[in-house]
């Protein structure tokens, strides 16, 4: 007799987990020395090692959950309504957002970095013009932007490479590649595989490409997020791939934690080094990056699949909930940094009452979003105003993951 089908709602769990992991990331970085759109008087390196514990790995997973919702919504809905789909429910904030969310974060940072001394509108006038004017010597802001929401375009156009794809090959020799990749990637190919895709793809295309979010041009983080959602897509509903990440869960968990102490202390050697001696160093620490990165990949979905896979109230709204947080968070976080700036508060406090009011207002635009139709649509929800549910799985199978 064949076991009693189950739910599996650990990828929902971490897609929340994410998210909610990118708005504390956002607000960590208006604090640290790294270039961003604003920066408080208190900025340092204080929290940069912390910051770094996410940053390898952050944006993958969310690709990785991505490309997991993307197979199970093309399994039912065909290639063609699945492109038409995911054109409306990506296309259709990033527009709204690009015109209406995010605006205020390029004005504050001309009045930042430029000393810009127009209004608001009058700054709107020029960024509807497509005016590329606000420039420190060479470097110029490309008017409009997408800013934070450049995750949006490039899960879209891997979703309609992704739709050609399935349709080249069809359903069902589609799922007999993703039952042999999940089969061939067992035991130390698991680990050592992926990380030879994302080091191949740092050590080749990190130097001439650097990370622009221009979705023409960017391109080796289309050689490292493409080829995680591809994974994540067809290894979908392949229980036995979950499985085997829950089981390498702690042994990824120490080598990412090894691996961001090795990355810390090559920062701090090389920090000072001459670009001729830095260059034998920097092969390695690419290598090592992409090692940080897929060992926490397998950490967090293994810790995942072992405690998180069961269903709740919180995790049906929140499902629904983090796509718009996600559209408007950073732009919140912006804006509230320089409305508190003049209070000058020591940083921890402000940086406590940044994030507060950043999710506090986050959530009071999700109540009024998802109570109102129209609004709906702008923010990525869907008309019905019921959070999507996840159907019922067999132990060799997994959740759908109601990824953007």
């Amino acid at each position: 007799m064949s076991p009693a089908p189950q739910r599996l709602y650990f990828l929902d769990w971490i897609r929340i987990a994410a998210f909610f992991l990118l708005v504390l990331y956002h607000t960590g970085m208006y604090y640290v020395n790294w270039d961003w759109h604003v920066k408080s008087p208190h900025a340092s390196d204080t929290i940069e090692a912390f910051m770094m514990l996410s940053s390898p790995w952050r944006m993958c997973l969310l690709f990785l959950v991505s490309g997991v919702a993307a197979a199970f919504l093309l399994n039912k809905a065909g290639a063609g309504q699945f492109v038409r789909q995911r054109s409306v429910r990506l296309l259709v904030p990033l527009v709204f957002g690009m015109f209406v969310i995010v605006p205020p974060q390029p004005y504050f940072e001309v009045v930042e970095k430029v000393a810009y001394q127009g209004s608001y509108l009058d700054f709107m006038k020029l960024y509807v013009q497509a005016d590329h004017g606000f420039c420190r010597g060479t470097d110029c802001l490309a008017l409009p932007t997408w800013n934070h929401l450049w995750f949006l375009p490039y899960l879209w156009l891997y979703c309609l490479l992704l739709g050609a794809l399935v349709a080249a090959l069809g359903q069902a020799r589609w799922q007999q590649l993703g039952t042999a990749t999940a089969g061939f990637l067992s035991g130390w190919k698991l680990v050592l595989l992926p990380v030879a895709v994302l080091a191949a793809g740092r050590l080749a295309l990190l130097t001439p490409y650097p990370h622009t979010h221009n979705l023409v041009l960017d391109w080796h983080n289309h050689a490292t997020y493409f080829p995680v959602f591809v994974l994540g897509a067809l290894v979908a509903a392949q229980g036995a791939f979950w499985q085997r990440m829950e089981q390498l869960r702690f042994g990824a968990l120490a080598t990412a934690l090894g691996g961001w102490a090795f990355l810390m202390s090559y920062y701090a050697i090389t920090e000072h080094m001459p670009p001729e001696q830095l260059s034998l160093w920097r092969d390695g620490q690419r290598v090592l990056y992409a090692l940080v990165q897929w060992s926490a990949i397998l950490a967090v979905c293994g810790f995942g699949h072992r405690h998180l896979q069961f269903d709740s109230a919180k995790r049906r709204y929140l499902t629904q909930a983090v796509f718009p947080v996600y559209i408007v968070h950073q732009t919140l976080i912006i804006v509230f940094s320089q409305l508190i700036k003049p209070a000058h508060h020591g940083p921890v406090l402000e940086a406590v009452l940044l994030f507060v009011m950043t999710l506090t207002a986050s959530f009071g635009i999700v109540e009024v979003v998802r109570r109102v139709p129209l609004l709906r649509p702008l923010f990525g929800l869907g008309r019905d105003a019921q959070p999507a549910r996840v159907a019922p799985v067999n132990q060799d199978t997994t959740t759908k993951a109601a990824a953007a």
